[in-house]
């Protein structure tokens, strides 16, 4: 059930947003693939805020993953949707796939890798890279050492996520295992998109591709 590629160029910087009136901000600076991952509103408005999402994405042409809400972007037809791993148990893989719709999954050990690959996904995350706060910790940073070693047995794109901001991004992209590399404060400042620092980010990810 192989699910549908993310094209010829890469992920890239992957910036994870809570809220749709940030992404245009970021594909103006250059960014090709963004999350919107909505927290704290529901209803009406959370699917307001995903159509949204999906349409200035759209506008840009930029590949947008839904996190979490698959039914949602199934219904508007997102590019792709990101899943964690106990998201996975509840979401219907089958009609993700028959939607034609792009599908990211969350890993950070090697036995979560495996699951991820028995679904022959779009992509898979690894992560945390390093210890962050822009989420809970439940799992211990996976380190650099780590994303290289457990990158040799993926053979999909591989996103790198947690605690990669513009002063630990260059370790990650040294280790020539990252598609795509992911980050919510990375980008921001203050909570608002850093347009400076985001074109920073793609600079620096380009200039060792």
């Amino acid at each position: 059930m192989k699910f549908l590629d993310c094209g010829t160029s890469s992920l890239g910087i992957y910036p994870v947003v809570d809220r749709a009136y940030k992404l245009e901000a970021l594909y103006k600076c250059g960014i090709t693939t963004a999350q919107i991952r909505v927290k704290n509103i529901t209803d009406t408005k959370l699917e307001n805020e995903i159509i949204t999402a999906i349409q200035v994405s759209e506008k840009y042409n930029a590949r947008l993953f839904v996190n979490d809400f698959w039914e949602l972007a199934i219904k508007h037809k997102a590019y792709g949707i990101h899943l964690g791993q106990e998201d996975i148990l509840e979401a219907d893989i089958e009609a993700i796939h028959k939607a034609h719709i792009r599908l990211g999954i969350s890993t950070h050990t090697t036995d979560e890798i495996k699951i991820a690959l028995d679904i022959e996904p779009s992509y898979v995350a690894i992560g945390p890279i390093y210890k962050t706060n822009s989420k809970e910790m439940v799992y211990s940073p996976v380190g650099i050492d780590d994303l290289k070693r457990w990158s040799l047995a993926v053979d999909y794109p591989i996103v790198a996520i947690g605690g990669i901001n513009i002063d630990t991004i260059q370790s990650v992209i040294d280790t020539a295992s990252a598609d795509g590399i992911a980050m919510i404060a990375g980008v921001l400042d203050d909570g608002e998109v850093s347009k400076k620092r985001t074109k920073e980010l793609i600079k620096m990810f380009k200039n060792e591709q």
